[in-house]
């Protein structure tokens, strides 16, 4: 009975990976992919302005 409780949790585990990778590939693309990627460029962008802005910006004299 002991060989049970040891494989129980590396079994749980395998289960509950197989179900993650599932579903990341499963919503990879779709419907959804142009706003998604649309999303991010978007994030990107204003970062990477936000960015530009603080590195060109006034500087104080000390």
């Amino acid at each position: 009975m002991d060989y049970v409780s040891a494989l129980l949790p590396p079994v749980v585990m395998a289960v509950f990976f197989i179900g993650v990778i599932r579903v990341i590939v499963k919503t990879q693309g779709g419907a959804n992919k142009a706003k998604e990627d649309a999303a991010v460029d978007a994030a990107l962008t204003r970062v990477e302005g936000a960015r530009r802005a603080s590195a060109t910006g006034p500087k104080a004299d000390v």
